[in-house]
């Protein structure tokens, strides 16, 4: 799988490398190599990158599933525990002592 980026994220990603190059290389580095390397890097490590994202988005997908759950869970045989509680208790008739 060939990862695309942007033109204008390539020509960040190329001038970035080439400054790379420059301030921690001391070395100066034209646009077709910094290209090249950019390619070689997309090819070579972005699939890694790429599956670790896709592995990182699968387990926080998982985890908002089992959420969902606990959100939209409704118990069953809830009738009776509802209507006990709403029905008003029975009125007490009056004790006569005998």
């Amino acid at each position: 799988m060939t990862i695309e980026i942007a033109k204008e994220a390539r020509n960040q990603a190329i001038a970035s490398i080439e400054r790379y190059f420059l301030e921690n290389m001391d070395e100066k580095i034209g646009n077709v190599t910094a290209g090249a390397l950019l390619g070689f890097f997309l090819e070579e490590i972005g699939p890694l990158v790429y599956n670790k994202a896709v592995a990182d988005v699968q387990d926080r997908i998982q985890a908002r599933v089992m959420d969902i759950d606990i959100e939209v869970h409704e118990d069953a045989f809830a009738y009776w525990r509802r209507h006990d509680t709403l029905r008003k208790p029975p009125k007490s008739t009056p004790r006569t002592d005998s």
